[in-house]
């Protein structure tokens, strides 16, 4: 008989790298959460914006029962039917011909970054092999990543990083220009910086992007691990802008909730990652696989992806409101449901206070970064839901304004 854990647990056997909340969630069904003593949370912050359709949704859990049922694991020496079926959807909802499966955006960006400089190195030569990302961007926690990401927090201590990535401000043009050369063999944006702040790009940044790769023989990178599955209200970021990009990576709503991670390419770009160099050994497993497939059907449909545009709506007139007695923000922005609050100057750095107000009152929302409150719900809340959960966040502001 096991004994009972509670959050004072965690400080003593995990790892002290997260500094996760005071509650322990236990049970989820749709946008609500219940920690171990029953209490009840509305959640915005979706898993950071992994729960695409919420908890427990029906038909992601009946895919993963039935999955569960027949094949779990068989490696990559074997193929199997979920992963096949999984990449003809999503090449046939995309621009791509070709799917690789992982099993997180890190390793999605990771797979993107290691096919970038290997298409160049066969179609060009080693010496193009330079990475252009952008300032204050998130690709995940491997060395390559948080090198390409270009937030050096996450480099501190971790030296010597890898060569050749070169960082310019988000959405200035002239300095993307001014760095896009012959040695360029890719350059990295987020459609919408996520942990960033929350700041979607220019659709003028995204056509200046390619047609500089274009020009230079370049491979446009777009990292919708955070962007893609719906969440801007298109089943990705990159059909809203109109600029396709060569590679995109995908991950967190993906599985709604099972872990896997994805890049999507063309043909030719594809062909350079021939038998032995890449791989991973759970990657596009048949339980994974079955679960995402559920979940791009399901995202997939107009009525859910117009439904997100209804939700943003619903839920930036609620933040506007709430804003307009508490004068906490000094704007919302963001693309679907994905939206950050940036704090007013007066309580600069104060993000994480907002957080724990708003557990106190019984809602899940995010921060990312000192200065901006994210809010990333299941695409398909109830739109009570959110009225509910605005209200707890109306009590928690008061309290923190007040505070």
């Amino acid at each position: 008989m096991s004994h009972a854990v509670t959050r004072s647990t965690y400080d003593e056997v995990m790892f002290p790298n997260y500094n996760p909340a005071g509650f322990i969630p236990v049970r989820g069904q749709g946008s609500r959460v219940w920690d171990q003593d029953g209490r009840e949370f509305i959640d915005f912050a979706g898993g950071i914006a992994v729960n695409g359709l919420g908890h427990c949704h029906p038909e992601l859990v009946a895919a993963l029962t039935e999955q569960a049922g027949k094949l779990w694991h068989v490696s990559n020496v074997f193929t199997n039917e979920p992963v096949l079926r999984l990449a003809e959807r999503l090449t046939g909802l995309t621009f791509a011909e070709r799917a690789f499966f992982c099993n997180s955006g890190a390793e999605a960006n990771e797979a993107a970054f290691k096919l970038a400089r290997k298409y160049a190195a066969d179609h060009y030569g080693a010496a193009k092999n330079e990475i252009i990302s952008c300032r204050n961007a998130f690709h995940g926690r491997t060395l390559f990543t948080v090198t390409v990401g270009g937030q050096p927090k996450y480099t501190e201590g971790f030296g010597p990083v890898p060569e050749a990535v070169r960082h310019v401000p988000f959405n200035d043009i002239a300095a993307l220009e001014a760095m896009v050369s012959e040695r360029t063999c890719a350059v990295v944006i987020e459609p919408v910086q996520g942990e960033g702040g929350v700041m979607p790009a220019d659709k003028a940044y995204l056509e200046a992007a390619r047609r500089l790769c274009d020009q230079h023989g370049a491979l446009l990178i777009f990292d919708e691990v955070q962007t893609g599955m719906g969440r801007t209200g298109s089943l990705y970021a990159y059909m809203q802008y109109g600029v396709t990009p060569d590679i995109l990576s995908s991950a967190k709503a993906l599985g709604g909730g099972f872990p896997i991670g994805a890049i999507l390419t063309t043909a030719k770009v594809a062909s350079s990652f021939v038998v032995g160099t890449h791989g991973s050994t759970y990657g596009g497993n048949p339980l994974a696989s079955a679960v995402a497939l559920r979940a791009v059907d399901i995202i997939s449909r107009p009525e859910v992806l117009a439904g997100v545009t209804a939700r943003h709506d619903q839920l930036v007139a609620g933040l506007a409101d709430l804003n307009a007695r508490h004068k906490v923000f000094r704007e919302v922005r963001g693309m679907g449901l994905l939206l950050g609050c940036v704090l007013q100057e007066a309580y600069a750095g104060r993000s994480r206070d907002i957080l724990r107000a708003a557990e106190a009152q019984g809602v899940m929302v995010l921060v990312a970064g000192a200065d901006v409150i994210r809010l990333a719900p299941s695409l398909v809340i109830d739109p009570a839901d959110i009225d509910e959960g605005l209200r707890r966040f109306d009590t928690a502001l008061a309290n923190f304004a007040g505070a």
